[in-house]
């Protein structure tokens, strides 16, 4: 703000009053009697480090109304040291609303005194008087992470951001220097012949996204180099042609003389294109990292596009109590295609308005921006992490089961990811554990032979394959080879309503897997596999079946014990051990049944384990199938009566978890 006489910042010391509202005619009235409280105000440079801050805070007197009837609520004025500058006073006053900005409030100011004392008229919230991190910073910085040491790293290296949006305003203070406005530019006429083309309601959208995504107050990577694309005009409309033409500008651009890691943020939706979707599989294939919206209709989101490609992070919308946002009678759309949550309803970034101010935006577009930030700041830490690693660490690390699953419809509760986006430790935090995602298909149809297929990516091992139908008439699962690549089948039965398959992926490096299948053993005889190879760990287990009625009518059977690296399915069954070799892996199977009725029985890994199989043992309960949530693995079942139940588990969860430890501890522990 200003140099002192030994050249050091400092600041001015603000005095903040409570103006008066008195009854007419009266005059404002000094609050001698009033209440007097410190408050500590401190409005950081960028090049401020932490050793800088504690020299550099003010306190300020708070004086405050002692009579309430004539305070004014939300209205403060600023007074500064009678020395301050006249350019000192109007650079405080926007340093003040970065600040707020980066809480997640607005403030505005309301005059700016420098003839008579040096200082401003300002409405803003009370709580700012405690300035600290915004709400939706706050949620993506994890709890081991104290918010007063979270520093994000400035200067993004040689990680870029492409936005593919509106227009921006690149003089704004909060991404100014960080944001090249690249030549391409191919939207739709605008709709209405009275139109007329506002500048700041044009970049109105792709401003914010910036100030999200890199804004030196309110950015999640605060510095990171972003380009941006002009693919939507002022309605905030484009065409699928638009995008495709700004991907192949990317791909021209960066992918033939690649400088460092690419994220590419795609913070727009349209209905579900195979040509955009095979797009952003070229990309992510050649390594771009790519992120988009899952999109604001309250539906599915695989019904869109780009959010229903399968190689695109979908990012879905909460709110600062980590629910699904709602915007009117709409909000966020959810579902199997979205891979977790994140901070989206009333953000506070950088406003076209002006190039100091700050408006709040909300929606899929804003929560997939911090998840672009969030990756960009991953990238610029360790710039040779691929996507599937990418993806599965901010799955692993995410805040699990903090979303009301209520919201969202009955038959997509169980598809959607109750996962908040937060930043992932580094390499050294996230240490070389065994990192699993779960991956559903999509629904397999109710015709008598309709299968569903679930696949993992490139890179990522298939340890264990389940399926789920909401009717419970399913012929089961099995893993099999196609295309060089094994992926997880499930079949739907007679009299079905369809199925799910349900594929476990891990990443799993020099992994040597391998599937052993038994057929059906025959009357009065459980079918059990086992791994052949001793070097090999099972990782799952999955059974299917060719009788239309094995899986609904069911015989009782002994919960076979004693045995707990085998699989065990019905008598009528073929059962398929998934079985995998590689440096470090261990294993262990853990289960829980119930004696009597259950609707769900679940069985969890401890710390330090990572789910990968879920199954349940055959019983007398009609069971709708098994998943992994995390690394808990669930079974439900259709509720049928207590009648003709044994005192034996009438149904029990299986849990095969494993871990992945360094080989110098796995060949110490042999010794």
């Amino acid at each position: 703000m200003g140099t002192g006489s030994c050249g050091r910042p400092w600041w001015p010391l603000l005095l903040l009053l409570l103006p008066l509202l008195g009854p007419a005619g009266a005059s404002a009235q000094e609050d001698e009697d009033g209440d007097y409280e410190e408050l500590v105000l401190a409005f950081l440079s960028e090049d401020d480090g932490p050793a800088d801050v504690a020299q550099q805070v003010a306190i300020a007197t708070f004086h405050r109304c002692a009579k309430d009837a004539w305070r004014l609520p939300g209205t403060y004025m600023v007074v500064l040291k009678e020395e301050t500058h006249r350019s000192q006073t109007e650079r405080t006053a926007r340093r003040l609303q970065s600040r707020a900005a980066r809480r997640g409030y607005l403030t505005k100011i309301l005059h700016v005194f420098h003839d008579l004392f040096p200082g401003f008229l300002v409405k803003m919230s009370g709580d700012l008087l405690d300035l600290s991190i915004p709400w939706n910073l706050e949620r993506i910085i994890p709890a081991r992470y104290k918010a007063n040491d979270y520093q994000p790293p400035n200067g993004g290296g040689l990680v870029e951001v492409y936005l593919l949006d509106t227009s921006i305003q690149s003089g704004h203070r909060e991404i100014e220097g960080r944001v090249t406005v690249t030549d391409f530019e191919n939207v739709p006429e605008e709709d209405g012949t009275r139109f007329h083309r506002q500048a700041n309601k044009c970049e109105s959208h792709g401003t914010h996204l910036a100030g999200v995504v890199s804004g030196r107050d309110a950015g999640v990577a605060k510095g990171t180099s972003l380009r941006s694309l002009r693919v939507l005009n002022c309605h905030g409309r484009g065409t699928v042609s638009s995008v495709l033409m700004g991907m192949e500008f990317i791909w021209k651009s960066q992918l033939a003389q690649p400088a460092g890691p690419l994220v590419v943020l795609l913070p727009l939706v349209g209905g579900h294109s195979r040509v955009l979707n095979a797009a952003c599989q070229r990309l992510a294939r050649a390594g771009v990292v790519l992120v988009a919206a899952a999109g604001n209709f309250r539906d599915d989101a695989c019904l869109y596009s780009p959010a229903s490609a399968p190689e695109v992070i979908t990012v879905g919308a909460t709110n600062a109590q980590d629910q699904p946002v709602t915007l009117g009678v709409l909000g966020t759309n959810f579902g199997l295609c979205v891979d977790l949550f994140a901070p989206g309803d009333n953000i506070i970034g950088a406003s076209s308005d002006c190039s100091t101010c700050f408006a709040s935006q909300s929606g899929t577009s804003q929560a997939a921006a911090h998840v672009a930030g969030i990756l960009a700041m991953m990238l610029t830490a360790e710039p040779d992490l691929t996507l599937v690693e990418l993806r599965q660490r901010l799955i692993h690390f995410s805040a699990k089961g903090l979303i009301n699953e209520a919201w969202f419809p009955e038959d997509q509760r169980v598809l959607t990811p109750n996962l908040v986006a937060t930043l992932p430790p580094s390499a050294h935090g996230a240490g070389k554990r065994l990192l699993c995602r779960t991956v559903w298909s999509a629904h397999s149809g109710p015709t008598r032979m309709a299968t569903a297929m679930a696949r993992c990516a490139t890179n990522e091992e298939l340890l264990s394959c389940s399926s789920f139908s909401r009717s419970g008439k399913r012929r089961g699962e099995r893993v099999e080879a196609r295309g060089g690549r094994r992926v997880c089948l499930a079949h739907n039965a007679f009299g079905g309503e369809g199925v799910y398959a349900v594929a476990r992926c891990c990443l799993l490096p020099r992994a040597n897997c391998s599937i052993h299948t038994v057929p059906p053993a025959g009357t009065g005889v459980e079918t059990r596999a086992h791994c052949h190879q001793q070097s090999h760990v099972l990782t799952g287990c999955s059974s299917h079946w060719e009788a239309e009625d094995l899986g609904t009518h069911r015989q009782p059977m002994l919960r076979p014990r004693g045995q707990p690296g085998q699989c065990v399915g019905h008598q009528g069954a073929s059962v398929h051990a998934s079985c995998c070799h590689a440096p470090g892996l261990e294993c262990k199977v853990k289960e829980h049944g119930v004696p009597g009725p259950a609707e769900k029985v679940a069985v969890a890994c401890e710390e330090g384990w990572t789910l990968t199989g879920c199954s349940a043992l055959p019983g007398g309960s009609l069971v709708l199938g098994a998943y992994p949530v995390d690394s808990m693995c669930v079974v439900r079942s259709q509720d049928v009566g207590a009648g003709g139940r044994t005192s034996e588990e009438a149904m029990a969860a299986i849990a095969i978890c494993c871990r992945s430890r360094p080989l110098e501890q796995a060949s110490s522990e042999l010794q």
